[in-house]
């Protein structure tokens, strides 16, 4: 077993074209990781007292488990690297003679037909669930927690649509543009009601700017990461602790200000960090990745990164209505179905996280196709590959030698989102 184990990952490297940047993969891999265990572990249901579903948090109640979302919230990460993909991937266009046109319809195949697969499902459910007297607030609660991941790719299909315009961009411009909405906001008496989200384009045009200049090879040097790590984090400290913003990088129900819906000038400053902790971590990432078992992970998650990311709240609330339907017989399930407010759920609610990932896993048994390249071209160079267009690369033209290696390594020049 350990022996197939080996020899697949072995394959896997073998496949994968020469000169990729691996470091890319990996933090696309990271920022997935997060996004789940994050919503994994803050996210709760918990019955209303005319028994309906309603959305809770820990952080809600347990003040302490803040940094949690320090770690785990990781949107800026899937920008950073969707930038520079975008952007090294529409200079290969270009070169190739390819249009505008056909390089953003294939870019937004691999966002939305993934997308495709949880809307239909969901319209099923939902209508099964009134259907069978669920309340509105019930179906609404559901809804929102397995559709709210597809706001992200709206953004990133609109920020995708931009790059030929923002690919040289200054991030200080849109940075510029979430201080100035901030201000009114926040200060000055209060601005209009939906000037904030103004800051859903312009906050994430922030680090999607600086994965342009990646691509442009700005990052060369560390001090120019340490350049955004430290006024990124000493930006949050001072907006945190002196000017009134909440201390958690995510959402939290009840809570009056939220740093993500829609994103703050805290949140922003909080992603430069991330962005500059990234690219500090390029050359360890890199050096990682040249182990070929690490490898092989890191490019069958990303071969089904957007699966993963748009079904994990469904694994999540598959499991939670499985026991929701023992309680009969076991009554609330600690970590599934009980107020978040103890180290107790904290607890049970790592326990159920194999659960959730099972459950995960047969989701992308079932749906993960929707994600995959349709044709697998014998030599793909990816849009995130270091070697200039048009260069051979000498490893994967070994691989290329086996239809197998061929569809491997088109899957894995291909992953997504990015």
């Amino acid at each position: 077993m350990a022996d197939s184990v080996r020899n697949a990952a072995a394959r896997i490297d073998a496949a994968t074209p020469y000169g990729r940047d691996r470091a890319v993969d990996a933090l696309r891999a990271l920022a997935v990781v997060g996004v789940v265990l994050g919503h994994w572990l803050v996210t709760a249901l918990t019955l209303g007292d005319e028994g309906q579903l309603l959305g809770d948090s820990p952080l809600r109640h347990l003040p302490a488990l803040v940094p949690a979302s320090w770690v785990l919230q990781s949107l800026a990460l899937f920008f950073l690297v969707g930038g520079c993909v975008a952007a090294r991937g529409y200079a290969a266009a270009r070169d190739r003679g390819a249009s505008y046109g056909s390089w953003l319809r294939a870019r937004l195949n691999r966002l939305f037909r993934p997308a495709a697969g949880v809307l239909v499902l969901w319209t099923v459910v939902a209508g099964a669930l009134f259907a069978t007297g669920a309340g509105y607030e019930t179906v609404h609660t559901l809804l929102v927690l397995v559709l709210s991941p597809l706001w992200f790719l709206l953004v990133f299909a609109a920020l995708t649509a931009l790059t030929p315009l923002v690919a040289r961009l200054h991030p200080l411009w849109p940075l510029a543009v979430v201080l100035h909405v901030d201000l009114f906001r926040f200060g000055y008496g209060g601005g209009p009601g939906g000037l904030g989200w103004v800051n859903v384009l312009a906050g994430w045009l922030v680090p999607y700017c600086l994965g342009c200049a990646w691509a442009r090879g700005a990052f060369a040097r560390a001090r120019t990461a340490v350049a955004l790590l430290v006024p990124g984090v000493l930006g949050t400290v001072v907006l945190v602790l002196w000017a009134g913003y909440p201390a958690g990088m995510v959402g939290v129900p009840g809570a009056e200000v939220s740093n993500l819906n829609p994103p703050t000038l805290a949140a922003v400053s909080f992603g430069l960090a991330q962005c500059g902790a990234a690219l500090l971590l390029r050359e360890p990432l890199r050096r990682a990745m040249r182990r070929p078992l690490l490898w092989a992970g890191v490019a069958l998650l990303n071969l089904s990164a957007m699966t993963v990311f748009l079904w994990h709240q469904t694994a999540m609330l598959a499991v939670t209505a499985l026991g929701r339907a023992a309680d009969p017989l076991t009554g609330p399930l600690t970590g599934l179905h009980t107020v978040p407010d103890g180290a107790g759920w904290v607890l049970a609610r790592l326990a159920w996280l194999p659960v959730f990932a099972l459950v995960l896993g047969l989701c992308l048994a079932a749906f993960g196709a929707l994600e995959r390249p349709r044709a697998a071209p014998v030599v793909v160079v990816a849009a995130g590959d270091a070697v200039p267009p048009g260069t051979a690369p000498a490893a994967g033209a070994a691989a290329g030698r086996t239809d197998a290696a061929a569809r491997t390594r088109a899957a894995v020049g291909e992953s997504a989102p990015g």
